[in-house]
């Protein structure tokens, strides 16, 4: 017989011996479907009527896909055109926890994946966001305590941890914060701003580069210990803010090579744009694409993935994953880092799914800008010319930081710090303000050029007396000195083992460092007994080059503040006729120890040099 009639004959016999459905499966390409990764890993019930997963695997095209619970409800779903991510959207109605089976089905085979749903916890004294009755205090948290020593070589890391290497791993970690809650405490301090904590890419130990939106780095402890830390915060009476980044990721995450649609990144490792830090295009109503085009969708320093939260299904996995921090760890805020790169079209949309669930939780957005005109028109409450309320709550003042580091540490006319706030007119809520006199991206105010301790206290007396709320960062209430990155970021004393010296104890501190801390413990608490001084109107009353007076003022109490910038001692003459305080009789010391004597229209006080004080006005 003829080789190719053999051949026929024997497909024939095949045929009609095997059963089709394994002829088909013989002939099939496509392995069977794999789910590694489900975003988010769980959820709640009674919380959103509307959940759409991020399953990623392989072979997940064409994939049907169905559930085995009467309380989820697959709507639909699509998959990448890889096969290596599928979105299934969700409707759940489930009113008690369960644990919900999302079958995935291909013509090669099916696998399962499992949601949990949870019960949600009681929000009492929760999610409470922050206000004006706040002092923020900023930790980056591998730099100040570390608490568990078995997480500084986390199994599987390739990070280095070194201490002697100032942008290696430290130690510090999230039990390393719990177990010094109350030295802040005792500081004054009501809430706390953790730089990232997300899981992030090995060699970069800040947080800001991150591999996973839905786990914590391995240096920094378990959910179990982030949970334990807000929890023991709540219970003294101080808040914690999440530092949420959005912009990008880092350089390793797997969206890099291989994002889950065409347009959830702008440009690829090997083509995209350049970034650009200004935002003069973005506020400028006569700008052209242009002028914001890098500034939106180029790549933070040129090496990290710039996300596009513009891409719609990106723009619901970002806001769902905010509500699943807020909600897993018992959150009161955010602090949303660069702000400006992402649009604020997606910043409103984000907003409004956030406070849907949340109306009390706020947050303070990083707009590095010294020009008010630009940080004002960030913050959300107007539409401004292109249409969007950005939902913002507030944002940084920066301008008030570049004024108080250039009248303090480098001598400029007051006149720059009367200037900033004449500018308070641009914003909705100049009041709720986040004041800084620096943090984990400047250099250390006691470590700039002509900068001293003692103009480092000057500072740090008009920050916690002016309007606003402020933000104090780590070691700066013990004068922690340091250069710019990385030298800005050292370790807390006394937070890792074979410190010398332990600053989170009064025996511990130098004299010159219970000094400062004593001076901030002291305003704090001044702060916290004198509503003027959270809520008061900020109303001018004199100044010149070297010196400001200014009125905090409520119905039910007005203090007088007097800061002396000179070098020197002052007899301060300062005219009160035709001002808030016109025709007060009396003036009673509450900081500072100076005497004020009234003659005429004009109040008499001799100030020390750098020294601020507060008096009550009857």
């Amino acid at each position: 017989m003829p080789a190719m009639k053999i051949q026929r004959t024997f497909a024939l016999l095949f045929l009609l011996v095997c059963p089709y459905p394994v002829y088909l499966r013989a002939q099939a390409v496509s392995p069977t479907p794999v789910v590694r990764k489900i975003e988010p890993p769980n959820w709640w019930v009674n919380y959103t009527p509307e959940l759409t997963l991020l399953l990623t695997g392989e072979n997940l095209s064409d994939a049907h896909v169905g559930g085995a619970s009467n309380g989820v409800r697959v709507v639909g779903s699509h998959a990448s055109q890889n096969g290596h991510y599928l979105f299934v959207r969700l409707q759940l109605s489930s009113s008690r926890p369960e644990t919900a089976q999302i079958e995935v089905n291909t013509a090669s085979g099916s696998t399962s994946v499992q949601l949990q749903l949870l019960a949600r916890a009681d929000s009492h004294g929760r999610f409470a966001g922050f206000s004006r009755d706040d002092v923020i205090y900023l930790i980056m948290p591998d730099r100040f305590a570390d608490g568990d020593l078995s997480n500084n070589r986390p199994p599987g890391s390739t990070g280095v941890y070194d201490r002697s290497q100032p942008k290696a791993y430290h130690g510090g970690d999230l039990r390393g914060i719990r177990d010094h809650l109350g030295y802040l405490h005792d500081l004054g301090v009501t809430a706390l701003w953790l730089t990232p904590v997300w899981k992030n890419t090995d060699s970069d130990y800040h947080g800001y580069h991150a591999t996973d939106f839905y786990a914590l780095d391995d240096h920094m402890g378990s959910m179990q210990e982030y949970q334990a830390l807000v929890a023991e915060a709540h219970k003294l009476g101080m808040k914690v803010l999440i530092d949420y980044v959005v912009n990008h990721t880092g350089p390793h995450h797997p969206w890099a090579n291989d994002p889950p649609t065409p347009t959830w990144l702008h440009g690829t490792p090997a083509h995209h744009l350049e970034p650009s830090y200004s935002f003069n295009g973005l506020v400028d109503p006569h700008a052209s694409p242009r002028e914001y085009r890098n500034t939106l969708d180029g790549w933070f320093a040129g090496k990290l993935p710039d996300l596009n939260p513009d891409d719609p299904e990106l723009a619901t996995y970002l806001a769902q994953n905010s509500l699943w921090w807020t909600e897993i760890a018992q959150l009161d805020g955010f602090r949303l880092d660069t702000f400006p790169y992402s649009s604020r079209q997606f910043w409103s949309g984000w907003h409004e799914r956030l406070h849907r669930v949340y109306p009390l939780v706020n947050d303070v957005g990083e707009v590095a800008d010294g020009d008010p005109s630009i940080t004002s028109f960030f913050e959300g409450g107007r539409t401004q010319f292109d249409g969007v309320d950005s939902g913002l709550a507030t944002v940084f003042d920066f301008p008030l930081c570049n004024a108080l580091r250039d009248v303090i540490i480098r001598g400029a006319s007051v006149e720059k710090i009367v200037d900033v706030l004449r500018h308070d007119e641009l914003y909705l809520h100049p009041e709720r303000l986040v004041t800084f006199i620096g943090n984990h991206d400047d250099g250390r105010f006691v470590g700039e050029a002509g900068s001293s301790v003692a103009k480092l206290k000057a500072a740090l007396a008009v920050l916690l007396t002016m309007r606003g709320i402020p933000q104090i960062y780590s070691g700066d209430e013990i004068a922690m000195p340091g250069g710019n990155d990385p030298d800005n970021r050292r370790d807390f004393p006394g937070g890792f083992p074979g410190d010398p010296h332990n600053a989170f104890t009064s025996s511990g501190r130098t004299p010159e460092q219970q000094e400062v801390f004593s001076l901030v413990k002291s305003l704090l608490a001044l702060r916290k007994d004198h509503a003027a001084l959270r809520t008061g109107e900020q109303r001018h009353i004199a100044w010149d080059d070297s010196y400001y007076a200014f009125l905090r003022d409520t119905p039910e109490e007005r203090l007088l503040v007097v800061y002396n910038n000179a070098a020197t001692s002052r007899d301060l003459h300062i005219p009160v006729g035709d001002t808030p305080l016109a025709g007060v009789k009396q003036l009673q010391g509450l900081f500072g120890g100076a005497t004020p004597q009234f003659a005429g229209e004009e109040v008499r006080v001799t100030l020390a040099p750098r020294s601020l004080a507060i008096f009550s006005a009857k």
